[in-house]
């Protein structure tokens, strides 16, 4: 993504009327029906496309209910429309959410709560000196919870967890949507790597693999880190999450 993209997208994202959800009370809706309501394809049902949704909701309830009630930061890579972001800030009233994504003109909703940062996160000088600022001024040094719901392309997603995992914090969770789409579609195995779930189950079982993303101190870093990861099948043939949970 070179950087006249990326700033004509920034200043679309500025200009762009969005819509604020603050003042709107949804305290008592489930994570399921947020999800639907501001449009999410995390719902069972995704009503942008009039389809069947992913139907995620009951699995981030089953592994993140816990931090319903407590002050957390949540970092969010590709984001989009802000579909779930927006869900989240109304599911967890004492959260902070900060968005990663390289096209954020298509970013809609507003909130005191979401933070929104045009960024491509291969570039690791960028996104080491937003992230050192989001530290800063919030004051934080980790993050409860990151999900990565980017390109769904193989490297991206062994880059993210690669880099971004030694940003959560202890039992914090990492989680990985459409994990198995380099395994489904040859457009996302943008790289000669082997895939997701390969990867996590040699690390898993502490077998070191060659790998042109993870060198082998950073696979004995995720060997040593890593609690346990759960991977659950959603409603479509080629929707599966993963949760990695930390130590």
């Amino acid at each position: 993504m070179n950087f006249f993209s990326l700033f004509k997208r920034k200043i679309i994202y500025k200009l762009k009327k969005k819509i604020s959800i603050d003042t709107k009370d949804l305290s008592q809706k489930s994570l399921d029906k947020l999800f639907h309501f501001y449009g999410s394809d995390k719902a069972n049902f995704f009503k942008l496309l009039n389809r069947e949704g992913h139907g995620y909701s009951s699995y981030y309830i089953n592994q993140i209910d816990h931090l319903k009630k407590k002050n957390i930061n949540i970092l969010e890579i590709g984001s989009y429309a802000g579909a779930s972001a927006a869900a989240f800030s109304k599911y967890f009233p004492n959260a902070n959410i900060f968005c990663f994504d390289v096209n954020i003109s298509n970013f809609k909703y507003k909130s005191k709560k979401i933070h929104v940062y045009g960024v491509d996160i291969n570039n690791e000088k960028k996104v080491k000196q937003i992230l050192n600022n989001i530290f800063e001024i919030h004051q934080f040094s980790f993050f409860d919870l990151i999900i990565d719901d980017g390109s769904h392309n193989l490297k991206d997603i062994i880059y993210s967890l690669n880099y971004f995992f030694k940003y959560l914090k202890n039992n914090g969770i990492f989680v990985i949507e459409d994990f198995k789409h380099p395994n489904y579609y040859e457009y996302n195995r943008n790289i000669n790597h082997i895939f997701v779930d390969e990867f996590l189950k040699n690390i898993e079982n502490k077998k070191i693999i060659n790998s042109s993303i993870v060198n082998e101190k950073n696979q004995r870093y995720l060997m040593e880190s890593i609690k346990n990861i759960n991977t659950y099948k959603g409603n479509l043939s080629d929707s599966d999450i993963c949760f990695i949970k930390k130590k």
